[in-house]
């Protein structure tokens, strides 16, 4: 009996775990009772020959013309109840339906044959009276699935909620392979495993077949940074973990990597030795070295040990993951601990280096490094020489290298110096260059007139420009005829051409004095007759001093006024009764054109005038000190007030505590005398007491006890 087809648009639904679960129960109770799973099959048989009637008599090729008869259920699913079926006959029947299902049973692998193949699943027959269903997912290798295909799958149930088998291609493979892998992993064997895909955490492996899980971190011994290059690939492995109810395998090639690294490690540590050369692979780089692994055991490569020249960094040189050969410097077996050298397969570069770079010769380099003393200039590998800040300019006041070059630029120098003992070579820069103050005495003699731009100021004078880089120095002193200059910012500023007279040259120092105030005439001798002494002038006050002030003339000339001829006889200090800008009237009481001196007097100025004007002078500038004695008087007198208050309450007070110890002397009387006669006491009101206080009583002070506290207000006030 042919086993019923349904169409392949009604399978399909739900083939979820849970519904395959459900199914298996509800499978599992259907079969215990067998009656009526086999009253279902006949019916189920009954439709079937119903439908191809009903097919075959609608074909045009149909050998009658008549209508056919209509099929009904009483013709092909007879009532099993009815009473023309005997028993004999039923079990006939029965016999007959279990002919035409095989002999499976659930959780067996069973074979079956491809009856299609969809996008996302394949129904297989396993000669059941249904087909099962499979993901297309669980096989390995889908584009080779066909239809006929013979294949074995693993029965999970016999139906599911739909009446369909639950089958696994994945579970048939893993019971297929089982003992195989049961036996690698009990014995610690090896097996060959293909990389299938990427999953989160790692990576799916094939492995005879069946699917494993090969985490991240057992891929390799170093953390891999791509998982995807290693798709498709082969390499021997480790099972590691094992568990057949939830088909879970672990594999690991880190293990196998292991082990092989430690086989390599005992056969290197046996035959390695000082002096050798051996290659390695770089394993990982810091900032001090870089790790090595020669084959199982790591040795250092320090960064100093890299390259005979300067690097920042190890990875100016080499990178993860490269090959290259090291020479073993040190090796110590206790601890295993291996140096590594890279410069010292190279020669050693500083071998006759007087004769490469000879003193007096120009060279070019590379700048390599900047420091505030100087600058390195890479000669070649391994070879270095110091251009110091003094070297780089005969003129130019360089206050960092920066300003002229930068790392990597590629300058021409002389060498200065060689020590090859020491690995020092002194290059110079300005050398290259004849020296401008060889003949500076020539272009700049002295007494000559020059323009010069003001280049900076000090507190002792101005730094002028003769030309790019020949400075001279203006000097304080020589700025001005008539004025005492404190500062230079009061003649000059910074950036103004000034004309300057040469005044004197030190070639070999690198110094020029010069002069300002040379370049006009010395006016001091013509000013005889305008400054004569007794001569009446008058002019604002431009400096305090402590001795004086200075008052500025006619013809920005400079004056000077004694602190004892301001008109003032008690003035100790003149900025307690003057101010800078103040205008002043006086009269010249000296005159030194020698010594280019002026001094004058406000006292002789108001000596023959009126009275009145002195005293409108004086009041006009009233000085500090006066000022203050009167606020320390009324100071004074204010305290000795608030201590008279404080005397006067300190005497009430100790009257009031007086009379309270009077009264409490005068209690204990009263409790002495008999109680009728207290009782028969008249009360009557309180009265001011008329006798003399009591010795505990603090009596008035008197004037001569009050004469301390008057001289200390004295004391005070003054």
């Amino acid at each position: 009996m042919a086993t019923t087809k349904k169409p392949a648009t009604k399978r399909g639904g739900s083939k979820t775990k849970k519904s395959a679960a459900k199914s298996t129960e509800t499978t599992k109770a259907k079969r215990k009772k067998t009656g009526e799973v086999k009253t279902e099959g006949l019916k189920q048989t009954a439709e079937t020959r119903k439908t191809k009637a009903t097919k075959r008599a609608e074909r045009p090729d149909a050998l009658t013309t008549e209508a056919p008869a209509p099929v009904t259920d009483e013709i092909f699913a007879p009532d099993l109840d009815d009473e023309e079926y005997s028993s004999s006959e039923y079990e006939e029947m029965l016999g007959m339906y279990d002919e035409t299902i095989g002999d499976i049973r659930e959780g067996e692998v069973v074979k079956g044959k491809v009856m299609g193949v969809g996008r996302d699943e394949v129904i297989v027959d396993v000669g059941f009276k249904s087909e099962g269903v499979i993901p297309i997912s669980e096989f390995s290798e889908p584009l080779n699935i066909s239809v006929g295909d013979d294949v074995e799958v693993f029965l999970d149930a016999m139906e599911d909620q739909n009446g369909q088998l639950i089958l696994s291609k994945q579970k048939a493979d893993f019971m297929r392979v089982w003992d195989r892998i049961r036996e690698a992993y009990e014995q610690g064997a090896t097996v060959d495993g293909r990389l299938m895909r990427r999953i989160k955490g790692g990576l799916v492996v094939d492995l005879f077949g069946v699917e494993a899980f090969l985490p991240g971190s057992q891929v390799a011994l170093r953390q891999v940074p791509d998982f995807e290059s290693l798709i498709g690939e082969v390499y021997p492995m480790k099972i590691i973990k094992l568990n057949k109810s939830r088909r879970n395998i672990v594999v690991s090639r880190r293990a196998v990597l292991e082990e092989e690294r430690e086989s390599m490690r005992a056969d290197l540590l046996q035959e390695i030795a000082v002096d050798q050369v051996r290659t390695g692979i770089v394993k990982n780089i810091t900032d001090f070295g870089v790790f090595i692994d020669l084959g199982g055991v790591d040795g250092l490569l320090h960064i100093t040990d890299m390259s005979w020249g300067r690097i920042r960094h190890p990875s100016e040189m080499v990178n993860v993951g490269d090959e290259i050969d090291v020479k073993v410097l040190d090796y110590d077996p206790k601890s295993t601990r291996i140096s590594l050298g890279l410069k010292q397969l190279t020669p050693y570069p500083w071998e006759d280096v007087e004769q490469k770079y000879p003193v007096g010769s120009t060279v070019s380099g590379r700048v390599v490094s900047i420091t505030d003393y100087g600058a390195f200039v890479e000669l070649e590998k391994g070879v270095e020489g110091l251009v110091h800040i003094s070297e780089m300019s005969w003129t130019q006041h360089i206050k960092h290298p920066s300003k002229l070059m930068q790392v990597g630029d590629t300058i021409e120098a002389m060498v200065l110096n060689v020590d090859a003992e020491h690995q020092k070579i002194s290059l110079g820069i300005k050398q290259l260059e004849p020296d401008p103050w060889s003949t500076v005495e020539q272009r700049y003699p002295v007494g000559t007139r020059h323009e010069g731009k003001v280049r900076n100021l000090t507190a002792f004078g101005a730094f002028v420009e003769l030309e790019e880089g020949i400075d001279g120095l203006v000097h304080i002193s020589d700025m001005s005829w008539t004025r005492r200059v404190q500062h230079p910012s009061e003649i000059m500023k910074k950036g103004d051409v000034i004309p300057v007279i040469v005044m004197h040259v030190d070639a070999e120092n690198r110094k020029i004095s010069l002069g300002h105030k040379q370049v006009f005439d010395d006016p001091w001798p013509n000013y005889h007759e305008q400054f004569r002494v007794g001569n009446e002038k008058e002019g604002p006050i431009v400096r305090m001093l402590d001795r004086g002030v200075v008052v500025e003339l006619d013809g920005e000339v400079e004056g000077f006024v004694p602190v004892n001829q301001l008109g003032k006889p008690d003035l100790e200090k003149p900025e307690d009764a003057f101010k800078t800008g103040e205008t002043l009237k006086m009269r010249v009481i000296e005159f030194d054109p020698s010594n280019r001196r002026i001094v004058l007097s406000v006292d002789a100025f108001y000596r023959d005038k009126d009275k009145a004007e002195l005293d409108e002078f004086i009041a006009q500038h009233e000085t500090t000190t006066t000022q203050m004695g009167e606020a320390l008087a009324d100071a004074a007198e204010a305290k000795a007030e608030e201590r008279e208050e404080a005397k006067a309450e300190e005497k009430e007070k100790a009257k009031a505590e007086a009379k309270e110890e009077a009264k409490a002397e005068e209690e204990p009387k009263a409790e002495a005398l008999p109680t009728e006669s207290t009782e028969s006491a008249p009360s009557t009101p309180s009265t001011p007491s008329t006798e003399p206080p009591s010795p505990s009583e603090e009596a008035p002070a008197t004037p001569e006890e009050e004469k301390p506290d008057e001289e200390d207000d004295t004391k005070s006030a003054s």
